[in-house]
């Protein structure tokens, strides 16, 4: 619904979070066009899978960006095989403590 009017941002809060797989898809490729008619869209998610499919990811560790970059660049910078094991390297140098 938020991309209807054609707004410059849009900004989606894991929009995908508790649909089924084919749903999941079907939203990716109503984000892919969006973005293809020049909308820019912001997405959070926990699912490092779909990180893969960013143009640019931004990874908050303690409140704070650790890492940005493109999907490759940040596997590249990090050694690690997939978006997945970049948040899990980097989320384990995290140092907060659980209040």
């Amino acid at each position: 619904m938020s991309i209807f009017h054609e707004p410059g941002v849009v900004f989606l809060d894991e929009p995908t979070g508790g649909v089924d797989p084919a749903t999941r898809r079907q939203f990716w490729e109503l984000i892919y066009e969006a973005a293809g008619r020049g909308i820019t869209v912001f997405v959070t998610t926990h699912y490092m899978d779909e990180a893969e499919y960013c143009d640019r990811i931004s990874i908050m560790v303690d409140g704070k960006i650790k890492a940005m970059g493109t999907p490759d660049e940040l596997k590249q910078k990090y050694n690690q095989p997939d978006m997945d094991h970049v948040f899990t390297y980097l989320a384990r140098q995290a140092t907060r403590s659980s209040d």
